[in-house]
């Protein structure tokens, strides 16, 4: 039997029917497609979206921003869910190519599938196409190969039959999985063919739990067992592994102590007696103080970013091992460690079999109880004496009092600037999906977007969105999308007149924030020193159809928080915080190359600080 469809047909029709299944929990794959259209996908794509309405179609307002929002709707999802993102040819598809890095370096699942040009080459060059004068078989589109797990162009409509399987085979794998691209000639997709009605059946990806090889388990058993101060590092993987539960069971039952990435957070609670809160460059200072005397480390689900690490500076033990536990291999061999390859949760229920009744000394385990609860007595003070009555109020203050008014199951969604760096060290996560930090690609203009994905994979939560000043004028279109579709969340608009995080930065560097605040250029000077530039960011997001509430000090901002659970629509609480006034860091290192000549004497300082501490560099071998 075989049923006569466009290839675009037959791609929303194959797409409509897969479905994923865990743990006996069977949900459809997609959520829908989201897409802004143009000549390369109107007659194709558009077409066959609008013959099926039961594979609802999102209309978006910036091509990056729609992936992020699939990228947020993954993640909520526990990869175990994704969207499709669909545009025109030229400057729509490479568009999307930021969000398509984004998604790849985090581990999560997207399907873009930008048009491209005509197949035939007849009318050529159409509009938008990017043309060679050594080959023509080549568009935009192959762009997007080095940040796809999975690419692919289809030229004729029968290879749809064997491109469509492989591209939910890596979107279904826990270890490949990121953006797929599915590059589609606008002429080709508009072609019929007969396809077999066989590609058009249900289809339930079963995503196992791999168990590990035994006897690698049994020697990362043995390690453990002679060890004197482990650590684990829960990164993102313990989340989507559905590990948390495991992981607290397995961290009260030894004493093992849990630091978290910037994806990991939220894997143990914050209060846990074992949680030691965020590792790394912006984590705690018992963190920090604890990693750097770890003789075992162990990695559950983590690629080891160099924040994770403090660009490989903080395990300075000089006997340190690495067990590390990923369902991906490559990430399982860094750090020349012991692979433990496998699903997080199944790994963990094996080891705590194989461990027995061990647990660490009890002087270890008392200290990491100390420690939290220090840590935590910290964090009280630093929210309470932050600047919240004169405007501009601390970052700090923003936090801690979002914090302290959020459900345990609410939502708190970041991901550049300033703020990461507070949130890391500071946030009180009370649930697996609390906290939820891009920073593997750190992206400017993903928050607002997230907060829709966010919205949408799971509206029984709560969605708080923290997105500072540069990060709303990168890409706030998605407000708009957010009120047409009736997707309700909140967004904390921070304006602090400039690029904090990277002033900051520059400061440290020696360069005295240049290019980082938003000023007038100075006539005398010729630099970017003169006042700061009047913009009005609240009225902007009211223009774009949000409620909009301005808040001055810890008291309004409060009151604001209560009145924007309440709201009916999208609301922006815009709020004005200090540039300089943040968080300090706890004895970790971040590297940032500094120049080695130069006639400023911060420069020249931070040099020789530079060269200080890349002796606490490591190589593990």
């Amino acid at each position: 039997m075989t049923r006569r469809l466009t290839v675009a047909q037959a791609t929303i029709t194959f797409l409509k029917n897969q479905f994923i299944e865990r743990d006996g929990v069977e949900q459809p794959y997609f959520g829908g497609c989201f897409g802004i259209f143009g000549h390369g996908n109107v007659a194709g794509l558009g077409q066959a979206l609008q013959e099926n309405p039961d594979f609802r179609y999102y209309q978006c307002r910036n091509e990056q921003s729609m992936v992020h929002t699939a990228v947020a709707y993954a993640k909520v999802k526990n990869r175990l869910g994704a969207f499709v993102c669909t545009t025109s040819i030229g400057p729509g598809a490479t568009n999307m190519i930021t969000g398509a890095a984004l998604a790849t370096i985090n581990r999560l699942p997207v399907l873009l599938l930008p048009g491209d040009i005509f197949s035939t080459r007849e009318p050529n060059p159409v509009l938008q196409q990017l043309e060679s004068a050594s080959t023509q078989d080549i568009s935009v589109n192959d762009c997007f190969k080095p940040v796809s797990k999975y690419w692919d162009r289809i030229n004729r409509p029968e290879q749809l039959i064997y491109s469509l399987p492989e591209v939910m085979r890596v979107l279904t794998s826990q270890s490949e999985m990121g953006a797929v691209t599915l590059s589609m000639p606008q002429d080709v997709q508009t072609h019929a063919y007969d396809f077999p009605e066989e590609l058009f059946r249900k289809r339930v990806w079963h995503v196992g739990r791999p168990r590990p090889d035994l006897t690698t388990l049994q020697k990362a058993a043995e390690w453990i067992k002679s060890s004197k101060n482990p650590v684990i590092v829960a990164g993102g993987g313990a989340i989507y592994s559905d590990a948390c539960g495991v992981l607290e069971t397995f961290a009260s039952k030894t004493g093992i102590p849990v630091g978290e990435t910037f994806a990991g957070k939220g894997a143990v609670r914050y209060d846990a007696p074992y949680s030691i809160g965020g590792l790394g460059a912006t984590g705690t200072k018992y963190a920090i103080e604890i990693a750097n005397e770890a003789d075992v480390v162990i990695g559950i689900g983590t690629r080891y970013s160099d924040f994770t690490t403090a660009s490989k500076s903080i395990f300075k033990n000089p006997d340190v091992k690495f067990i590390n536990i990923n369902i991906s291999e490559f990430d399982a061999f860094k750090h020349a460690a012991l692979p433990v390859i496998g699903d997080a949760k199944a790994v963990l229920e094996e080891l705590s079999s194989l461990l027995g009744d061990y647990e660490v000394d009890a002087n270890y385990r008392q200290h990491i109880a100390d420690v939290n609860k220090a840590w935590d007595d910290e964090v009280t003070q630093i929210y309470a004496e932050g600047n919240g009555t004169v405007v501009p109020i601390d970052q700090a203050v923003v936090i801690g009092t979002l914090n302290s008014f959020m459900d345990d199951r609410d939502v708190m969604i970041n991901a550049s600037g300033s703020a990461p760096g507070d949130l890391h060290k500071l946030w009180r996560a009370t649930d697996p999906k609390n906290f939820h930090l891009e920073y593997g690609f750190s992206c400017m203009g993903y928050e607002i977007a997230a907060g829709m994905g966010a919205k949408m994979a799971d509206p029984t939560r709560e969605i708080y969105v923290i997105c500072g000043d540069g990060g709303y004028l990168m890409n706030n279109h998605e407000i708009v999308t957010a009120i047409q579709e009736g997707i309700k969340f909140t967004i904390l608009l921070l304006n602090n007149n400039g690029y904090a995080s990277i002033g900051g930065l520059s400061e440290s560097i020696g360069s005295a924030r240049f290019g980082t605040m938003y000023k007038y250029r100075d006539e005398n000077s010729g630099q970017l020193s003169g006042d700061f530039l009047p913009v009005d960011l609240a009225k902007n997001a009211e223009s774009l159809g949000a409620n909009v509430i301005r808040a001055t000090d810890r008291e309004s901002l409060e009151n604001a928080l209560a009145q924007s659970k309440t709201a009916d629509r999208t609301t922006v609480i815009y709020i004005e915080t200090s540039l300089y006034r943040t968080v300090k860091g706890y004895h970790a290192w971040w590297e940032v190359p500094i120049a080695e000549v130069s006639t400023s004497p911060s420069v020249q300082k931070a040099f020789e600080t530079y060269k200080s501490n890349k002796k606490e560099q490591r190589i593990f071998l």
